[in-house]
């Protein structure tokens, strides 16, 4: 399966949304990456079902929502009702992770486990099977633009070997300093889903950027 390119919302320009999510309609990117903050979880606010709601109307991409909140399971089916396609907890924010995840399919939405960079892997070890992709935050969640933490690529390594070594078909997501200067050596490395914030919506010509990524 070719990778998948998941631009990220959270550096477009909100005062000409509609024209940032024509772009996207337009470029080589599957989905659409929306970053949910809740200002307790990290340290920033960032939007919610109004904005995502909007979304939805204007494209027929897969939206991949990646919630930074806390207490996530009292908002998994208003995300369903939002029109979200992937919906990715942090591990960290669940007290119940199994349960959280079946709760999430059992709204018919595929099912995202994200992993803070001091996270151990371990934490994923025991829902690899149930989880439809696993998330690793290649910088410390809470704002775009961060620097890429450089020990990421081996916890990758060592995440695409736990399911390789059990025959799962278990995605790997990246988000976090995602450019394309390090996305070939992500790629290599075994991730699936590119999440790039700035190094789009940053470019003159984003839709150039979505292209390259997509082609590497």
């Amino acid at each position: 399966m070719p990778h998948i390119i998941s631009p990220s919302l959270l550096t477009a320009d909100f005062t000409n949304l509609s024209q940032e999510i024509d772009m996207l309609n337009r470029s080589q990117a599957q989905w659409i990456h929306l970053d949910v903050m809740d200002g307790v979880f990290v340290p920033n606010i960032s939007f919610g079902f109004p904005v995502i709601e909007s979304v939805r109307k204007l494209t027929d991409k897969i939206l991949d929502a990646h919630l930074m909140i806390v207490e996530p399971d009292r908002y998994i089916e208003r995300f369903a009702s939002a029109g979200v396609n992937v919906l990715t907890v942090q591990a960290e924010a669940c007290i119940h992770l199994n349960r959280t995840i079946h709760r999430i399919k059992e709204s018919r939405m595929k099912t995202g486990v994200a992993l803070n960079p001091h996270t151990p892997l371990v934490m994923v070890e025991e829902v690899l099977d149930i989880a439809d992709m696993i998330l690793i935050m290649s910088v410390n969640p809470g704002f775009g633009g961060q620097t890429f933490i450089s020990g990421s690529l081996d916890r990758i390594s060592r995440l695409k070997k736990m399911i390789d070594d059990r025959q799962l078909s278990t995605l790997i997501q990246v988000d976090g300093g995602v450019a394309l200067n390090n996305a070939k050596e992500l790629l290599n490395a075994g991730c699936d889903v590119l999440v790039a914030g700035n190094a789009i919506f940053g470019n003159e010509n984003p839709e150039q950027v979505i292209s390259e990524l997509y082609e590497l």
